[in-house]
């Protein structure tokens, strides 16, 4: 008797789920396709050519020292770089050599790699320029690595 009554219950639960698949739920409008490149937007286009992508090496201090510490190159950036490219930009941690005119061996440096991409512009270069001289300024190093590539851009 007791699996008669549990067939009754069984078939009805069966029902009620099947019953549940259809029910229909209104749907939102469908989103706008999502794409790889970034739309509507004239200072980041879908496709430019004839940008630079600028890297512009910094020494921050010799190994194990440090003249420029972290909230020093922070307000550098925040005072001369970010003012001149808004749009974005790149920091990257790196460590290399420079071999100063009154060396006789490389001094071996913390450096800051700064990577931005840009029309190629001479308003562009002198802004690159700008930054470049007021570190100098600011730090009494002799210079920074300007190194520059012809690149093609997509946002």
């Amino acid at each position: 008797m007791r699996a008669r009554g549990f067939r009754p219950v069984a078939i009805c639960l069966g029902a009620m789920l099947a019953l549940a698949g259809c029910a229909s739920v209104p749907r939102e409008a469908a989103p706008a396709p999502v794409t790889a490149t970034l739309h509507d937007d004239p200072a980041h286009p879908a496709l430019a050519t004839g940008w630079l992508r600028s890297e512009l090496y910094f020494g921050v201090g010799p190994d194990g020292d440090a003249p420029v510490d972290p909230a020093g190159w922070r307000q550098f950036l925040d005072r001369e770089v970010t003012p001149r490219f808004p749009d974005g930009l790149s920091v990257f941690d790196a460590y290399g050599q420079w071999l100063s005119r009154d060396q006789a061996t490389p001094g071996r440096l913390r450096s800051k790699l700064l990577v931005i991409l840009h029309p190629d512009t001479p308003e562009h270069r002198a802004r690159i320029d700008a930054i470049r001289l007021a570190w100098k300024r600011e730090t009494g190093h002799q210079s920074v690595l300007w190194s520059w590539q012809r690149v093609d851009v997509s946002f």
